[in-house]
């Protein structure tokens, strides 16, 4: 027996590898990239850059088939609530987390369902996501207090906890907004469709 349900599952994983060696290997990088390039390049264009990251993510992840009004309806809203907190966020560094742990957050909440809808157990796919991608930041941040120049910082936890609610919260609501749709006009998604 395999440890993974399926190659699909394997490829989320090592899509959440490769996020995660990403967001590390930028660590001992991020003051000097700050220094050369100034805030206005970090707060906009790869801010910019992350949000596109972000999209990809949640429409290969989560907008599979064509979406109903309802779905639209969900995906405006996240939309609308992710611009409110990121305008009123003022460092880049607060951004920066808001779509680093995001995306890491989706990759795991969708190996988790693919493990779950191969018939593996998996409790509550979405809240061991958030459990799991909030640890992988709270090890961000506990690497950063080893490397000069950076400090551990708590409330940088709590940035990558709430980059992990928020968008594993959009890809369930989208999901059910799916679903909604879809029983209106036809057959439930499926036996195996953990949230």
């Amino acid at each position: 027996m395999s440890f993974f349900s399926s190659n699909r599952e394997r490829r989320l994983w090592i899509w959440t590898a490769v996020v995660v060696a990403a967001i590390y290997s930028t660590l001992g990088l991020a003051r000097t990239l700050t220094d050369r390039l100034g805030n206005d390049f970090f707060s906009v264009w790869l801010f910019l850059l992350g949000c596109i990251l972000v999209l990809l993510t949640v429409v290969t992840q989560g907008l599979r088939v064509r979406p109903g009004g309802a779905e639209i309806a969900v995906a405006l809203g996240v939309a609308a609530a992710y611009l409110l907190i990121i305008v009123r966020m003022s460092a880049p560094t607060e951004r920066s987390h808001l779509v680093e742990y995001g995306v890491v957050a989706v990759f795991i909440h969708e190996a988790l369902r693919e493990r779950a809808s191969q018939g593996r157990r998996v409790p509550v796919p979405a809240v061991l996501a958030i459990v799991v991608a909030s640890l992988v930041g709270a090890i961000d941040e506990w690497i950063q207090k080893l490397i000069p120049g950076r400090v551990f910082d708590p409330v940088d936890i709590l940035f990558n906890v709430l980059a992990a609610v928020m968008a594993v919260g959009a890809s369930v609501a989208l999901r059910r907004a799916r679903r909604w749709g879809s029983s209106l006009v036809g057959p439930a998604m499926g036996p195996h469709d953990p949230p």
